[in-house]
């Protein structure tokens, strides 16, 4: 079953081990088991769903009929005046199914590294200005609590209530 699996991903090179994972979406609804309270896949169920590049697609068999080989030919004898179209198909696509797919080059690679680090330099400064207006927030009501005390302007329910904070 793990060589139909190997076969159907269509990656040069790899190999499933114990620990390879693939992604739901690969799979179509109805074949899922859902019946319990886990969800697993049926029995001999073979991810399906790609989006592979044009030169790693499977070319679909289909019925022909006259008017769609007139179709084929008309189109066969119109020219080719675009040299882009033609060289674009040669060079293999990378196949960028989920965000989650590391880039081929190294400098893509550390160009994505980069972005994360920068990510996570502004959370943790996002973080930390919460933090200090929350700390404000709470020295405010403090203050605040502390006047509407020496002011006896409190009654014992509200004190209790606000003894909270």
């Amino acid at each position: 079953m793990r060589k139909k699996w190997e076969v159907a991903l269509r990656r040069e090179g790899f190999t499933a081990s114990e620990s390879s994972v693939i992604c739901s979406e690969h799979f179509k609804q109805d074949e899922f088991d859902r019946t319990g309270q886990i969800v697993r896949l049926r029995d001999g169920v073979i991810p399906s769903i790609f989006s592979f590049p044009v030169h790693l697609q499977r070319p679909e068999k289909g019925r022909t009929t006259s008017t769609s080989r007139k179709a084929e030919e008309s189109l066969s004898v119109a020219p080719q005046d675009d040299p882009e179209a033609s060289t674009s198909h040669s060079q293999p696509q990378p196949n960028d199914d989920h965000s989650y797919v590391l880039p081929a080059s190294p400098t893509a690679l550390k160009a994505r590294l980069n972005e994360a680090l920068a990510r996570v330099e502004s959370l943790e400064r996002e973080r930390k200005n919460a933090m200090a207006r929350e700390k404000r927030a709470k020295t405010t009501v403090r203050s605040l609590l502390g006047d509407l005390r020496e002011k006896n302007l409190i009654n014992e329910e509200l004190k209790e209530r606000l003894d909270f904070y």
